[in-house]
């Protein structure tokens, strides 16, 4: 038996529908970052970008536990002396969906196929998104099971 291995014009991508209202952060992150990695699939290659795409609607809802809303800290250089700090709270106000998107980003691989696959994430504030010619599939991701 010969073991398959996924050829990148081979993979059937397909678009999938979350709603990350009332949602844990972790929970779902993780969950969306097995999608774009496409280790949901049989056919997962390591080497080959095999995810599908992820729509996110409401990322302005998501739920942080405990008291990370206000002690969980994002910290970034500028290229000046120091470095940028604000709160998870403060960042839900100024970018509600980079807290996802940071969330997945830090999950999935460090390498260039990272880049692939986090441009398959689409996280948007509020119910409208433009994907509607895509068809997504809803799914429950970020259950807790």
């Amino acid at each position: 038996m010969k073991t398959y291995v996924a050829k990148p014009n081979e993979v059937q991508r397909k678009w999938w529908l979350v709603d990350a209202s009332d949602k844990v952060l972790g929970r779902l992150a993780s969950d969306i970052a097995v999608v774009l990695m496409g280790k949901h699939r049989p056919e997962y290659t390591p080497h080959v970008d095999t995810g599908d795409f992820v729509v996110v609607v409401n990322a302005e809802k998501v739920v942080l536990t405990g008291q990370k809303w206000q002690q969980k800290r994002y910290t970034w250089y500028t290229g000046y002396t120091g470095l940028r700090s604000e709160s998870a709270e403060d960042r839900l106000k100024r970018k509600p969906e980079m807290i996802l998107q940071e969330a997945v980003r830090r999950m999935l691989p460090k390498n260039k196929l990272a880049t692939k696959m986090l441009s398959k994430l689409k996280v948007y504030v509020g119910d409208e998104h433009p994907h509607q010619a895509q068809n997504p599939e809803p799914a429950d991701f970020g259950a807790k099971k």
